[in-house]
């Protein structure tokens, strides 16, 4: 019997501008995001030119997931009083098709419950991340090029209307 990710995953906050975790961090984005460029044939994505010193200083919130002691994937986002924008969601290529992207976006609607929404945005040739997207609920509102051979598709998903359902 296969066991579900959430009973194996750790989700726990990370300190960024800890040194420790800042490449923790570092060593699953370069490799997650090697992947997506590999995926929609884009190789000047902004994560791929980060170093740990400059992932220190993002003024993100991340949250690592952890499978048996190991940094599988993490999560980062900024929030406002109404907007719960993730910024990255990466999950080390080791660690792919385990359900892990999924879990951060179910602990990510929990953090949300007092928002109006939460945003997020992809490569709009990045079909796993679209299909995840699609799959959790949320809505695509516009794509966008934002340089030559890179479109960027942005999706929300409303979380008063998930509230107003969760109350029913």
């Amino acid at each position: 019997m296969k066991k579900n990710i959430n009973d194996q995953l750790s989700i726990k906050k990370l300190d960024i501008t800890n040194l420790a975790a800042a490449q923790m961090v570092w060593n699953i984005q370069i490799p997650a995001y090697e992947m997506e460029a590999n995926l929609i044939q884009f190789w000047d994505l902004p994560p791929l030119k980060e170093t740990v010193q400059s992932l220190q200083q993002c003024g993100e919130l991340f949250y690592g997931g952890f499978l048996r002691g190991e940094l599988a994937g993490a999560i980062s986002f900024k929030m406002t009083d109404d907007v719960l924008d993730i910024h990255r969601l990466m999950v080390h290529p080791d660690f792919f098709r385990r359900g892990i992207a999924r879990a951060f976006i179910k602990f990510i609607e929990q953090l949300a419950l007092s928002k109006k929404e939460i945003i997020v945005s992809t490569g709009s040739k990045n079909t796993p991340a679209i299909q995840l997207y699609n799959h959790c609920g949320f809505t695509e509102i516009e794509q966008v090029t934002v340089a030559d051979g890179l479109s960027l598709t942005f999706f929300k998903k409303d979380i008063a209307v998930r509230r107003e359902k969760e109350r029913r």
